[in-house]
């Protein structure tokens, strides 16, 4: 497992933040977020509210208030999604859990886990928000067509999304 179901259901939440986001955030209820995106409110609030923390997104109370994205979806990362929800320590410390890991000092399973562990690590930091956002309009097109609100990120000529980069 890569991340907890926390930490997807905030990645899940951050995307549809995104695909609303357009050229600045958009304020977005919980209750539009979940009902999207077939999360369970309490949960999705808890969720929010460390994100928010994490400076990730920003809410405001009232009937006008919601949450957004504190910065554009292209700068934002997976890993600081994953960070914020279930921290890092794992993807940093040793496969079998012994105090002392190295490459001088490796444990049975060291050189079998450090490039999984790195690649994960490379996957996370390069996949930001905005790609996730490209990939959902991409592989999911009936979404779009039931949610047309969610279409937001700019569109090139050709129909791509302008600036998905990253993996998708």
């Amino acid at each position: 497992m890569i991340y907890s179901s926390a930490c997807e259901y905030a990645i899940r939440a951050a995307t549809h933040l995104a695909r609303r986001y357009r050229d600045s955030p958009e304020m977005v209820k919980l209750r539009d977020i979940a009902e999207a995106e077939g999360l369970p409110s309490p949960f999705l609030s808890t969720i929010l509210t460390r994100l928010v923390d994490a400076g990730i997104l920003g809410s405001a109370r009232g009937p006008t208030g919601g949450y957004y994205l504190q910065r554009p979806p292209a700068e934002i990362s997976l890993f600081e999604i994953r960070h914020a929800m279930d921290g890092s320590a794992d993807l940093e410390s040793c496969a079998v859990g012994l105090a002392v890991c190295s490459d001088t000092s490796p444990c049975p399973l060291h050189e079998t886990w450090k490039p999984i562990r790195e690649g994960i690590r490379r996957y996370l930091e390069s996949t930001t928000l905005e790609s996730m956002a490209a990939a959902v309009e991409r592989k999911q097109p009936d979404r779009m067509e039931t949610d047309p609100s969610a279409t937001l990120l700019p569109r090139q000529n050709d129909g791509r999304v302008e600036g998905a980069g990253g993996a998708s």
